[in-house]
């Protein structure tokens, strides 16, 4: 049986990495609308976000389903970033935004330097302790 303290940790470890993953999506969004939409009403992120946090989110339950940490660079983050990217470019395009060529090479490009980059550090930093 599981202790009360144990299923913390375990939930702690989940969470960290979507938030972080999290981070880089809205990071995303927040460069796309000062880039394309800086006029635009601040609601526009969430907009922007959404299908790519739902995506990640969506890859962070498989992972956890699969009884997968979500913080390793290979295969676990790349399967996270593989998921974010293509479902949510199919979420974005279903929801009626454009998925201009130079969108799709910039967010992922963007994605996979972000989502896979916090993930090298964090391995980094571990391998420093």
């Amino acid at each position: 049986m599981t202790s009360r303290a144990d299923g913390s940790a375990s939930t702690t470890r989940r969470l960290w990495p979507l938030l972080a993953d999290l981070v880089c999506v809205v990071a995303l969004a927040l460069g796309g609308k000062s880039s394309h939409e800086a006029s635009a009403s601040e609601w526009i992120v969430l907009t922007i976000a959404w299908p790519f946090a739902a995506a990640a989110l969506l890859a962070h339950v498989g992972l956890a389903v699969a009884r997968r940490p979500a913080r390793p660079v290979w295969p676990e983050g790349a399967v996270v970033v593989a998921v974010t990217y293509a479902l949510g470019m199919v979420l974005r395009a279903a929801s009626g935004r454009g998925l201009a060529p130079g969108f799709l090479v910039v967010a992922a490009l963007f994605l996979v330097l972000t989502m896979l980059g916090w993930r090298v550090v964090a391995r980094l930093v571990s391998a420093r302790r």
